[in-house]
């Protein structure tokens, strides 16, 4: 009976990502080829700190933000406090077939975070599958640090089971930057 469950729930997320390739304004992939780039730094929007009712992601995001620290400090490039040759802006949706939530602390704001929230809604709640599941999308962009221009995009999703490890983290952001040409 698990094993029937894990395999609706992967066909669920491959459905996600299926629906994250389809035809539409908001790119999911760019590849404008070789990234040149010594330095990164992390995109934050947050200007103050959230109030103690508020979802408390700080620990998802040091694992995101160390595993793409370690995947690009691999590549030659080194991360600095703020105005790095690029930015690494990234973003967190969470959902089921019931709702979705973006979480986009560390991915500004621009037009695309609309456009891609309302894809994973659509992905996520539009399963024929008729039992919960519960998935997580995490999506990076690499933007140029002086033009903001969009160089890389890429994303994966997967079935979430309580909290991911770090391990699960490295292994998902390695994969999304498997083909990012980077480097010094």
């Amino acid at each position: 009976m698990n094993s029937l469950r894990t395999i609706r729930t992967v066909s669920a997320c491959a459905a996600v990502a299926l629906a994250f390739t389809s035809c539409s304004s908001t790119p999911t992939n760019v590849n404008s080829g070789t990234i040149h780039a010594r330095t990164f730094s992390f995109l934050n929007r947050k200007s103050k700190a959230a109030p103690d009712y508020a979802d408390k992601t700080e620990a998802a995001h040091k694992m995101i933000q160390a595993a793409i620290t370690k995947n690009l400090a691999a590549r030659g490039v080194t991360r600095v406090a703020t105005g790095g040759d690029v930015l690494v802006p990234y973003l967190i949706i969470t959902g089921n077939n019931v709702s979705t939530t973006a979480i986009s602390d560390y991915f500004g704001y621009n037009d695309d975070l609309i456009g891609l929230h309302e894809r994973a809604q659509e992905a996520y709640t539009s399963q024929r599958n008729p039992n919960h599941f519960d998935a997580g999308t995490l999506l990076i962009d690499i933007v140029d640090g002086k033009s903001f221009k969009l160089l890389k995009r890429g994303y994966t999703t997967r079935a979430l089971a309580g909290q991911p490890s770090a391990g699960q983290i490295q292994g998902a952001v390695d994969q999304i930057l498997r083909d990012a040409q980077i480097g010094p």
